[in-house]
């Protein structure tokens, strides 16, 4: 049977790097901030493959920035995370869970401070703007909030460092871990950042305005050649084992960061401000039912997983498994889920409902990276 297309319009708006993406030969596509994000190139296991070996380059306009910007961005920043941003300087990222007054994660982004009164919240898939710009006019702060022309591109595999050395200078190999800096590139300024959504390493590059954003894609692709670069994207196999969460797919607005594993990016008792402070110290005293495992399914590869699968022990739900995928390296298939605090402990034995019946499944000390 074949399967259903998407249609396009307008309401998908076009990345800087959607030609190169096109020419590179993307085999599907996820929608993802109002915007085409791909999932596959050649296959995911081979994806997967050449991640671990080389270096990818990967379209991730996407991840849309909020921008904060006049007097008060600093305050409303604090306002709606609870880690506490008072240590943070111009010149640096941090991974902050948005919360609302409940204390649920609204968007688990990553924080560039540009300087005192500016920064970009680099979101997950979400309309989080609305939220933002609510905040804002409802505490009456001195901010701009807006949506900038900005589209990151990233840089992701071992051999990162020499693509970016080769497009930019080795002082780009200087870049520490979650921290960035400011690189030309043909007369404009970049904000460069050792990040990104693989445990391989490497960097995203917010690209300022669209014109230049083949120019950009064009040079990496040639300057990789000899270290076989390829078009990639975030792969589903490798960011299982790295246990890195898909917002809205492995939580909601329903689970708390401490539910999510998200506990020591929880500064409650001196992020003072937060929104959601008050209910996050609750949770904090009280520890949560539920929580965010890593789990090995038995079995042959699983099918995709498009909707939440149930976890079971001795016919009761006790949990679910958001995301799985088989894993060559590991030779099992890996598993996300939230399970519930009597289940959730390493070496326990449950089953999981996938669409091909039953599986036997076990709980994991950890993610495999």
């Amino acid at each position: 049977m074949t399967a259903p297309l998407l249609s396009l319009s307008r309401r998908l708006r076009r990345t800087p790097f959607a030609e190169g993406v096109a020419a590179a030969g993307v085999k599907a596509y996820t929608v993802y901030n109002h915007m085409l994000l791909p999932t596959v190139f050649r296959s995911i296991e081979e994806d997967y493959r050449h991640l671990k070996e080389a270096v990818q380059v990967w379209d991730v306009s996407c991840e849309r920035q909020v921008e904060l910007r006049g007097p008060d961005a600093g305050r409303l920043m604090q306002m709606l995370t609870p880690r506490d941003l008072r240590g943070m300087t111009p010149g640096q990222c941090y991974y902050v869970p948005i919360v609302d007054e409940t204390g649920g994660m609204l968007n688990d982004p990553v924080a560039v401070k540009l300087a005192e009164d500016r920064w970009w919240i680099s979101i997950a898939d979400s309309d989080l703007l609305y939220w933002v710009r609510a905040t804002a006019h409802g505490w009456r702060l001195d901010v701009l909030v807006d949506e900038p022309d900005v589209s990151p591109l990233a840089v992701q595999g071992p051999k990162a460092d020499d693509l970016m050395a080769a497009v930019f200078g080795d002082a780009v190999r200087d870049i520490r871990f979650f921290r960035f800096g400011v690189f030309d590139f043909q007369g404009r300024d970049m904000v460069i950042a050792r990040s990104g959504y693989s445990k391989q390493g490497g960097f995203e590059i917010y690209l300022e305005g669209s014109d230049i954003g083949m120019d950009l894609w064009a040079a990496l692709m040639e300057a990789g050649r000899p270290l076989d670069v390829h078009a990639g994207c975030p792969n589903l196999i490798e960011r299982i084992e790295g246990g890195l969460l898909s917002y809205g797919n492995d939580m909601t607005d329903d689970n708390t960061p401490h539910e999510c594993g998200l506990g020591r990016f929880c500064n409650t008792h001196t992020a003072i401000g937060c929104i959601g402070r008050d209910a996050l110290l609750r949770v904090a005293k009280e520890g949560p039912v539920q929580q965010i495992r890593a789990l090995e399914i038995d079995g042959p590869p699983v099918p995709g997983c498009d909707h939440w699968w149930p976890v079971m022990a001795n016919g009761k739900r006790v949990g679910r498994v958001s995301s799985a995928a088989w894993s060559p390296d590991v030779g099992t298939n890996v598993a996300i889920g939230m399970v519930r605090m009597t289940h959730w402990d390493a070496g326990t034995r449950v089953q999981v409902d996938t669409p091909d019946g039953l599986r036997e499944a076990q709980v994991r000390e950890a993610f495999w990276a």
